[in-house]
């Protein structure tokens, strides 16, 4: 990609609504552009960092054995009604009637929905377990929509349902989905602890939610320093400030407790019977007899993944993006584009790397230095190289290692060596 073909709308200006950092860099670096109360465009550069995202999650829920549909956002009344989460859900849940007055609700989740597929079908009990999911838009009518993308009104969301005819069954699909979720969140790179939480809206028997550590997140999490033991701080047992529990001895009786914020971007559920029961979602086991399924729900937010990625990847150098979904590899700053020698050399190391299978950015735009280096620690490109006319006749070029804050001079064969061993 030529920047100079490239619709990125920078801007130096902190947005006035912005509080957080993530918002902030995703207004500047000209990822999202608003368009309404938590509602946000995602413009390519955005675009580029959740579709990495998208097919990390998508890669290992196939692993998983989960298998892919898309279903509606909008979705009839009748089923939530069925449900009976039409009146229990609350003011989040956006509902309206079409021309010829029949009620529906816009999707902030899809039980109802895959429940009514589920059933429509004769479906043994030998074809389960079956777990469906989908990568879908997503609306919650939010009260305070806030803090850009992490949480908004309209939001991209991965949600899946399994379907087991046991309690067992739901165990053992809930842990695969659970084992799914630790090597999503391993391979993007981040860092993040599993805890136990309150199932909320979606309800269920048992649930845990996967959160982002960082000091902006909304969630005080309580987690030991001596073992594995994580919860949200909303299912203790604590009347006080929550933070006083920092040093008290962890449930578990090993080691203290650690207050930490978190950003939530998954969540799992068992969710029992609770809708097969009302939704009649039936199916005779081997013995002959007629049961309720056992259902499991997991979701990831997709888009608030990006966002957390920003707050725990930046710092006073600016961001930089793990490579695992980054827009690029490598950014080319080319310092004299005007020069037809120096422009060709840019060209053909971009070529070469490109060819190589990298993502690389030339930066092929008649602007001062100054404004091309900043802009590369806006975008938070991993890498760099640097071609002047001091340089661009000569074997090696200036070569930052953003990751590692270091900059030195390497052939063009070196920087693809360590870019292979990054």
């Amino acid at each position: 990609m030529y920047f100079s073909k490239f619709f990125v709308p920078t801007t130096r200006e902190d947005p006035s609504d912005a509080d957080l950092i993530s918002h902030k860099q995703m207004i500047k670096s000209g990822m999202i552009k608003k368009t309404a109360a938590g509602i946000y465009n995602w413009l390519p550069l955005g675009l580029m960092i959740m579709r990495n995202v998208e097919q990390i999650v998508r890669k290992n829920m196939d692993q998983s054995g989960a298998q892919e549909i898309l279903m509606p956002m909008v979705q009839p009344a009748e089923l939530w009604k069925e449900s009976l989460r039409y009146d229990q859900y609350g003011k989040e849940l956006l509902k309206f009637s079409d021309r010829s007055e029949r009620e529906f609700v816009l999707g902030p989740t899809h039980e109802e929905v895959v429940c009514e597929i589920f059933r429509s079908y004769p479906i043994s009990y030998k074809e389960l377990p079956i777990n469906l999911y989908q990568i879908q838009t997503k609306f919650r009518d939010e009260i305070r929509p806030r803090f850009g993308v992490m949480r908004a009104r309209e939001f991209l969301m991965k949600d899946a349902y399994s379907f087991d005819v046991s309690q067992s069954g739901l165990q053992k699909s809930y842990e695969e989905m659970r084992k799914a979720y630790i090597r999503i969140f391993d391979d993007i790179g981040l860092n993040y602890r599993i805890v136990s939480a309150d199932g909320g809206n979606i309800g269920g028997d048992k649930s845990e939610e996967f959160h982002i550590i960082a000091d902006s997140g909304e969630d005080l999490l309580a987690l030991s320093d001596e073992s594995e033991f994580a919860a949200n701080v909303e299912i203790l047992d604590y009347e006080k400030d929550p933070i006083e529990l920092q040093g008290r001895k962890s449930p578990d009786g090993k080691g203290k407790l650690m207050i930490k914020r978190g950003i939530e971007v998954g969540h799992i559920f068992q969710l029992g019977q609770k809708y097969s029961e009302k939704m009649k979602v039936v199916m005779k086991n081997d013995k002959g007899i007629a049961k309720n399924l056992f259902m499991g729900c997991y979701g990831i937010g997709i888009s608030r993944i990006v966002a957390a990625a920003v707050e725990q990847n930046t710092s006073e150098n600016g961001l930089v993006w793990p490579k695992s979904i980054t827009p690029f590899d490598l950014n080319i700053i080319c310092l004299d584009p005007k020069k037809k020698e120096i422009i060709e050399v840019c060209e053909n190391v971009y070529k070469l790397l490109t060819k190589s299978g990298y993502k690389v950015l030339l930066d092929d735009r008649d602007l001062r230095a100054g404004i091309k280096f900043s802009e590369n620690e806006l975008l938070g490109i991993p890498y760099s190289i640097v071609v002047s006319p001091n340089n661009f006749n000569k074997s090696k070029f200036e070569f930052n290692d953003r990751i590692n804050e270091q900059k030195n001079e390497f052939t063009v064969e070196e920087i693809k060596k360590i870019l292979e061993g990054s």
